[in-house]
């Protein structure tokens, strides 16, 4: 192989196999040429990475915000090394939760997704368990010892009774404390307005200390802020590219009006970070935006436009594409631990929708696999929905079942005011295990024919 002529193909060149990169014509041509290249990437000093970028300065606006935003101050301590070294000192105890913290708005994500790529599936696990990412909005969410869930309610006819009686389920089984979170069917601001007000008369009446979201547009959220909706969240899926965001109907001042509009309602009680992103690898190849970059890279760039907006939550949907972009099972681990490491690295507070296409070669035991190698790398958070099987976006997740295996295998709790509330309402008891049903539970479910 031919010494390699941009960061740009040496990046791609170095990934792990993956479909997408193959679908992109970006992908190393045999496993000979990937080792090759991952031995150059190793040996590229870190300095390269503020020097040249994947997407020309001039042409993108996250290129401009990677750049623009480096703190040169915080990269001093690793400012020496090469890709290797710093893959070696990542897995030291010189590198500890503080020191990382520190040392994260210094890593571009450029850099984060190199080092990936030199990384064991095991160096992925050490290392984000070193990262910790505490966010607030209504509750304490990443603590050490702790590990929460989007209770996700989706309903193919967002029916009130439907939603309500799968977010009871979940509530009953611990889960909600990141968000209760609600993809709707028909994504009009009427609809919308109905769901969010149906969401803070449960979380109202019970003191639940938790947080709402319907995943619509940052558009229909600034119109519902507006008319005075009870927004908590302003949702938005985001790309590593200014082209693919515009895909989407966005861009960096956008997010920024919608922030501040969020912001301006200050229905936080113990903090105000009121974002929450959603991103996933192959976006930007599916909307042609992709420059030539390798996907887990325009992934990490991703992370740079949420990282600008101080976010209470972050998710990859790491297998909602297909297999198109993630072929099997095989891939959609690798990726998941990616993209959490590479999230964490840069200070984000990451979690993972463990999820699968029915397409794809892939199936509930991969997600198990994934799901128990993420609480071991310590994930802020997974999603919790109905038998795990999402009837209204028809893939396949993690349940609430799942997420009270975690915590009980790796002694989790949930946030610390979820976890009150909890044992207040009688579903936990003080060491987190779950009780039988008892009055707290029937006067939530008392809130299905109460609405």
């Amino acid at each position: 192989m031919e010494r390699t002529s941009s960061l740009r193909r040496l990046l791609a060149e170095a990934s792990p196999f993956r479909s997408g990169d193959a679908l992109a014509g970006v992908a190393a041509a045999s496993d000979e040429d990937r080792v090759l290249a991952q031995m150059e990437l190793a040996d590229t000093p870190l300095k390269r990475f503020l020097n040249e970028c994947v997407i020309p300065y001039e042409e993108d606006e996250i290129s401009r915000l990677i750049v623009d935003s480096h703190d040169f101050a915080a990269f001093g301590p690793i400012s020496s090394f090469t890709v290797g070294e710093f893959r070696d000192w990542l897995l030291t105890d010189a590198a500890g939760p503080e020191t990382l913290a520190a040392l994260a708005p210094g890593i571009t994500p450029e850099m984060a997704a190199a080092v990936s790529k030199l990384m064991r599936v095991q160096d992925l696990i050490l290392a984000a368990s070193k990262c910790r990412v505490v966010t607030v909005f209504r509750n304490t969410i990443g603590l050490p010892g702790r590990f929460s869930t989007r209770l996700q309610p989706n309903h193919p006819a967002d029916d009130p009774a439907g939603i309500l009686a799968s977010t009871i389920d979940g509530l009953f089984y611990g889960a909600g404390d990141a968000v209760i979170g609600i993809n709707p069917a028909t994504d009009s601001p009427e609809n919308c307005f109905r769901i969010l007000n149906l969401l803070d008369s449960l979380i109202s009446r019970y003191a639940i200390p938790t947080q709402s979201c319907v995943l619509t547009h940052v558009t229909n959220t600034m119109e519902l802020i507006r008319h005075g909706a009870p927004v908590d969240l302003c949702f938005q899926s985001i790309a590593g590219t200014e082209k693919a965001n515009a895909s989407f109907g966005i861009n960096l001042a956008l997010l920024e009006e919608a922030r501040e509009a969020t912001l301006s309602l200050k229905r936080g009680t113990v903090g105000d970070n009121v974002m929450y992103f959603e991103t996933g690898q192959g976006s930007a190849l599916s909307a042609n935006a992709h420059h030539d970059v390798d996907q887990q890279t325009l992934e990490c760039r991703s992370y740079a436009v949420a990282r600008r907006f101080a976010p209470l939550l972050v998710n990859t949907v790491v297998g909602f594409i297909g297999p198109e972009y993630l072929y099997n099972g095989k891939q959609i681990i690798r990726a998941g631990l990616e993209d959490h490491f590479c999230g964490k690295l840069l200070g984000l507070p990451m979690g993972v929708d463990i999820c699968y296409t029915n397409h794809a070669e892939a199936d509930q035991d991969d997600m198990d696999m994934l799901l128990t190698l993420l609480g071991a790398a310590g994930c802020n958070f997974i999603m919790g929905i109905p038998g795990a099987d999402d009837i209204m976006l028809h893939y396949q997740s993690t349940s609430f079942h799942d997420a009270a295996y975690l915590r009980k295998l790796l002694g989790l709790l949930p946030a610390p005011e979820f976890e009150a509330w909890l044992e207040k309402m009688r579903i936990h008891d003080a060491r987190g295990a779950l009780l039988s049903p008892g009055d707290g539970v029937q006067a939530l479910e008392m809130a299905i024919c109460g609405q």
